[in-house]
C-alpha cells in the first residue's frame, strides 16, 4: 500500500462503522495520511480500542438507524473540529439469510433501517454544513449486490441499490457545491460482516467473481481514499467497483 503524504491534512472525517473493518481501516488510512478522524460505531468497547489505536479525535456511540442519535453525534463532532470535511458511510448489517417468502419482517426492516436509512440520516446531519463551506466528500459503502440482487439476501441488496439511488440524487443536488458525493460497490471480501452469513452464502459471492478470490479490505479502502481526496474533483452521483471482474457496469 502506497502512503500518500500529507494528502488529507488539515481534513477531518466522520467515519461510520468506524470501530472495525472497513471504516476502521479507511481511519488508519486518512490519518496516516494527514487526516483527523471521528468515529461513530454502535459497539462502545471496540470504539474505545480504535480510538486509542488510530488517535481520533473524537468518538461518538451511535445508532445510526436512530436520527436522534445520528443529529446528537453531528452537532458533536461540529463542535470537535474547525469543519467536517469528509463523511464515509461505512455502517452496515447483512441480515437473514433466507428466500423472500420467509423473510422475517423485522429482520427487513432492520437492514433497511440500519444501511439506507441510517446512510440518509448522516448525509442529511452533516451534508449542508459542507455545501456551507464549499467543500466536502462523501462516500457511501454499497455493495454489488446492490446492482446484481443476491438470492437469500433480499433485504441486502434492496438497501444497497437505495443506496446507490440516494447517492445519485445527493450527488446531483451538490454538484455545484464542492461536495462531491460517491458510492462503492464492492464484491464479498474479508470483513466482520462474513461472520453474519453462512459459508455457503460466502461460497456464492466467491463463485461469482471472476478472478476467483475475495478481495481485501485495502483494495476497497485505497478506492475510498482517492474518492474522499482533491484528486477526485469531477466524479460526482457515481459508483465506483472493487468487485474482481464481477460487475462491469
Amino acid at each position: 500500500m502506497t502512503i500518500f503524504a500529507g494528502r488529507f491534512a488539515g481534513r477531518t472525517a466522520v467515519i461510520t462503522g468506524g470501530a472495525s473493518g472497513l471504516g476502521l481501516d479507511v481511519a488508519r488510512r486518512l490519518v496516516a495520511e494527514g487526516g483527523a478522524v471521528i468515529l461513530w460505531d454502535f459497539d462502545e468497547a471496540a470504539l474505545a480500542k480504535a480510538k486509542a489505536e488510530v488517535g481520533a479525535i473524537a468518538t461518538a456511540v451511535v445508532d445510526v438507524a436512530s436520527w436522534p442519535d445520528v443529529e446528537a453525534a453531528a452537532a458533536a463532532a461540529k463542535a470537535a473540529a474547525p469543519a467536517i470535511d469528509i463523511l464515509v458511510n461505512s455502517a452496515g448489517i447483512t441480515g437473514p439469510t433466507t428466500p423472500v417468502a420467509d423473510f422475517p419482517l423485522e429482520g427487513w426492516h432492520k437492514v433497511i433501517d440500519v444501511n439506507l436509512s441510517g446512510t440518509f440520516h448522516c448525509c442529511r446531519a452533516l451534508a449542508g454544513a459542507m455545501a456551507a463551506s464549499g467543500y466536502g466528500r462523501i462516500v457511501n459503502v454499497a455493495s454489488v449486490a446492490g446492482k446484481e440482487g443476491n438470492p437469500n439476501a433480499s433485504a441486502y441488496s434492496a438497501s444497497k441499490a437505495g443506496v446507490l439511488a440516494l447517492t445519485k440524487s445527493l450527488g446531483k443536488e451538490l454538484a455545484t457545491s464542492g461536495v462531491l458525493v460517491n458510492a462503492v460497490t464492492p464484491a464479498v471480501f474479508d470483513s466482520p460482516l462474513l461472520a453474519q452469513m453462512p459459508q455457503s452464502q460466502v461460497d456464492f459471492m466467491r463463485s461469482r467473481i471472476p478472478m476467483g478470490r475475495l478481495g481485501r479490505t485495502e483494495e476497497t479502502t485505497a478506492m475510498i481514499c482517492f474518492l474522499l481526496s482533491e484528486e477526485c474533483s469531477f466524479s460526482t452521483a457515481a459508483t465506483f467497483d472493487t468487485s474482481g471482474g464481477r460487475t462491469t457496469y
